[in-house]
């Protein structure tokens, strides 16, 4: 056997074992925002639980739990707010727990919240580790646990369960599994109205699948193309090539026949059917035909603009000096974003990542809705990330412990700091 082929021979540990460094950083960073967030919220005279579990949207999730769907606030300037708006599947499954297990509704979002977030830990790690290798993979997932706004992953919202369910949807298309990437993204579609990030994924994924097949056969005896994405079409063992250096895509092993036409297709036509359904649902109920649902965000003054209504909040920043500071923070944190997916588009990615991470970062920087809820709703894109994950697996050991340690504390003071504020994250 040749150095190269040493090299390159898959790794025969078991994903959940490689995973296990990731995930034990991941609840040690979680761990401390939540100590954080108590004496914090302790000091204030305030219950970190109830941050958590029961304020702003965990409210509404608990609530369409309890009691269905029907509820919804007139506001004074007329805008209505209705439950319709909050895609079913985190109150389903808060239903289920309190069904069979001693919780009450406002428990069993914390605790579908905490399992989300390792098993979307887990996910992360596996698509990072897939592209790049085990070290980028766990870096990538103590990036994700150190952003700034990660105090979220642990509260009763959807972001955790998304982004589990998008994760392992991107793996399965990653190592083409594609009735398991459908079936995922269709649960992601009831999750959130992003869940249209994983079905583009997936519709994109299968269709260049389609245009390569064509290809092939009009090209007999082609080779396949020594450029094409780091991952290994085809491969569904769930094994890995290691990376030869941190940060560098990883060898694509050896090529086997891709899925099967139908397993493709159907995959395609599975994904969206969550999120079409609820959206038709809505439409139903309200009376308003298949545009209604977008009726129900605009009670919430939620829309997509192409980011003008942001641009303009971002603007209305410099009118004073303080706030001013402000404005130059969004604008550096936009062009910081929009750089990382540069870089991932030059590092060439696979597609199924671009795909998902530009639909998640356009959705969430060119909708008018809440602006202080953008950096929860960008918690989602993860692949934006491995750009900064390379790079910190390329420091030695300790001076990437000193960093994400830093980061985590940063993290957690800032957390606490802002659930307790008095607006909504």
């Amino acid at each position: 056997m040749t150095d190269l082929e040493t090299r390159v021979a898959p790794s025969r540990a078991p994903l959940p074992r490689r995973a296990a460094p990731a995930l034990l950083g991941y609840a040690a960073v979680r761990a401390l925002g939540l100590v954080v967030l108590a004496v914090w919220s302790a000091a204030r005279g305030k219950s970190a639980y109830t941050v958590l579990t029961a304020r702003w949207d965990s409210l509404w999730y608990t609530r369409v739990a309890e009691l269905g769907y029907g509820y919804e606030v007139r506001l004074p300037d007329g805008d209505v707010h209705s439950d319709l708006a909050f895609f079913p599947l985190l109150p389903w499954l808060e239903r289920l727990l309190h069904a069979v297990l001693p919780l009450s509704y406002a428990d069993a979002g914390f605790v579908v919240s905490l399992l989300s977030s390792l098993v979307a830990a887990c996910g992360i790690f596996a698509v990072a580790d897939r592209v790049y290798g085990p070290r980028v993979g766990v870096c990538a997932v103590l990036l994700w646990a150190v952003l700034p706004v990660g105090i979220v992953q642990s509260m009763a919202y959807s972001e955790s369960l998304f982004t589990a369910l998008a994760a392992w949807s991107l793996y399965a298309l990653l190592t083409d599994r594609w009735l398991t990437a459908g079936a995922l993204a269709a649960l992601a579609g009831l999750t959130r109205p992003v869940g249209a990030a994983v079905v583009a994924a997936v519709w994109v994924a299968g269709v260049t699948s389609f245009v390569q097949d064509r290809r092939a056969m009009r090209t007999p005896g082609a080779e396949a193309d020594p450029h094409a994405p780091a991952h290994a079409p085809g491969v569904s063992d769930g094994t890995q090539a290691p990376a030869l250096t941190p940060g560098a895509p990883s060898p694509s092993a050896p090529s086997a026949p891709p899925a099967p036409a139908w397993r493709r297709g159907l995959g395609m036509l599975i994904a969206p059917l969550g999120a079409a359904g609820y959206v038709l649902w809505v439409g139903h109920r309200t009376g308003k035909g298949p545009l209604g649902y977008l009726d129900v965000q605009a009670g919430w003054r939620n829309g997509f603009d192409g980011g003008y209504a942001f641009a303009r909040f971002v603007a209305d920043k410099f009118t004073s000096f303080p706030s001013a500071l402000a404005g130059v923070g969004l604008i550096v944190g936009v062009a910081l974003l929009l750089w990382l997916y540069v870089t991932g588009v030059r590092r060439r990615q696979p597609v199924e990542l671009l795909v998902y991470t530009g639909v998640v970062l356009a959705l969430a920087l060119c909708a008018s809705s809440y602006f202080g809820s953008k950096p929860r709703l960008l918690l989602p894109a993860f692949p934006v990330l491995l750009p900064l994950a390379c790079a910190l697996a390329r420091l030695r050991t300790p001076r990437s412990v000193l960093v994400t340690a830093v980061l985590a504390v940063a993290s957690a003071i800032y957390g606490a700091f802002w659930l307790n504020g008095s607006g909504p994250p």
